[in-house]
């Protein structure tokens, strides 16, 4: 993960975009900023941002609305979303619709550059552990490259976004074991408040690996512990 990745700035408060992009470049970061949902996708037509950092409560299209058609559209680039609303029901909200992280106004400017960098972190390709099992995972007509953290299946490499790969890593790495939230927590660098949203990872990630997310054949939930990945053919 490299401090020159580019951030897209979406949000409709001129200052706080101003604010944002003056202390992220500080921090080395590259910025890019639109004030709504029409122009982060004329944005999105020329660049290709390593994050994006998108205010929810904006006038026509909101920040969940947006979020959702990216994730319709397949795009896998990392969405932090911020917002005056800091209720669980909001940050669930958040997740369902396919955000990486979710960031409750007011924030310490810095804790937002520590979450950018772990969503940064999150969505880098896989470094290979000596200690580690990085053979091929079968998950019927899938395959995961546990070195690669690639997802291929009979058309092709599967999308992911970052924190639906970085959950199949933290399973793939430990199959046919429990992995409780606490150890999925820590693999996606998620606060003792993010349960709720490891759930909404889980339930995306089953819509990408299960022919029929319901009756799950290979991430399956073991009650009252956690998760556990049951590769096979």
């Amino acid at each position: 993960m490299s401090d020159d990745a580019l951030i897209l700035v979406v949000d409709d408060d001129h200052r706080l975009r101003e604010l944002l992009g003056r202390y992220l470049m500080e921090n080395g970061f590259r910025v890019s900023a639109a004030e709504d949902a029409v122009a982060a996708r004329e944005k999105l037509r020329i660049l290709q941002p390593d994050l994006i950092v998108m205010d929810v409560m904006m006038p026509g299209e909101n920040g969940l609305e947006l979020t959702e058609t990216l994730r319709r559209d397949n795009a896998v680039t990392p969405i932090l979303l911020l917002t005056a609303r800091g209720a669980p029901e909001d940050r669930i909200a958040g997740f369902e619709a396919g955000a990486d992280d979710y960031l409750p106004k007011p924030f310490d400017p810095r804790e937002l550059v520590l979450r950018i960098r772990a969503l940064l972190r999150r969505a880098a390709p896989a470094v290979p552990v000596d200690t580690a099992p990085s053979g091929p995972l079968a998950l019927g007509p899938l395959v995961f490259d546990r070195a690669r953290g690639e997802l291929r299946g009979p058309a092709g490499v599967v999308r992911l976004t970052g924190g639906e790969a970085a959950l199949l890593a933290a399973l793939a790495a430990r199959p046919n074991e429990v992995l409780t939230r606490e150890d999925i927590g820590a693999a996606l660098e998620m606060d003792e408040s993010g349960e709720r949203a490891i759930d909404v990872q889980v339930t995306r990630l089953r819509r990408k690996i299960e022919t029929d997310p319901r009756e799950p054949r290979f991430l399956h939930t073991v009650r009252g512990r956690g998760y556990i990945l049951k590769p096979g053919y």
